[in-house]
């Protein structure tokens, strides 16, 4: 129909239970910016509309762009600004996009943001949360935060990268097939009821993820 229109809306397979207190649309996804009675933490938060890549190739360096830096081995990450990249093999790697931007990537390079789920848990108790959930060790003393980790959680084989592991402040990053967030939101919303998880918005991943990369 001439003059028509067709409005465009992404969905998050990630479902939270709280009252939005502050919203947003970006790229055509909606984004709970704040949610009411977000509490002293710790936090989960749903960050599944923030653009995720795989990349594969012989020559990582020559797909990655230039003004990040690639991660030296399996199971190292970088973190620049609001760009994560985790190397997950010797010619595989991904990147997490956390600052709204648009990278030019080609050959070699999928999208994987409409097919996986990411969520970020915060805060203190979080370590202890976690236990419940996995037997990856995710305080290794041998590790130097970030780090990434590849295993079940909450027996969904996932993507973790542990931002920082301070048991009074952790920041812990979960990716994995969109089709197990309903049954991983509601594991990890029964695990953390006795330390008063609660759902919090973007706008608090955000703070931490500043002082992280500080």
């Amino acid at each position: 129909m001439k003059g028509s229109s067709i409005k465009m809306e992404r969905q998050s397979p990630v479902h939270l239970p709280g009252k939005p207190e502050k919203t947003q649309t970006r790229n055509h996804w909606p984004i709970v910016s704040e949610y009411a009675h977000e509490g002293p933490g710790p936090w989960v938060i749903d960050l599944s509309h923030c653009s995720r890549w795989d990349i594969q190739g012989p020559q990582l360096d020559q797909l990655v762009p230039k003004r990040h830096s690639l991660p030296a081995v399996p199971g190292t990450v970088t973190l620049e600004g609001g760009v994560l990249l985790g190397r997950t093999g010797l010619k595989q790697t991904f990147m997490w996009i956390f600052d709204g931007s648009t990278p030019h990537l080609g050959a070699g390079c999928t999208e994987a943001t409409e097919g996986t789920f990411c969520i970020a848990l915060l805060g203190k108790d979080v370590l202890k949360i976690t236990e419940k959930l996995t037997n990856l060790d995710l305080v290794d003393p041998k590790r130097k935060t970030p780090f990434l980790l590849l295993g079940p959680f909450s027996h969904v084989t996932s993507h973790l990268v542990v931002l920082k592991n301070d048991p009074a402040d952790a920041v812990l990053l979960i990716v994995g097939s969109r089709g197990f967030a309903h049954d991983m939101v509601h594991a990890v919303l029964a695990a953390g009821e006795e330390w008063g998880l609660r759902p919090a918005g973007e706008m608090k991943f955000q703070e931490k993820l500043k002082s992280v990369a500080a």
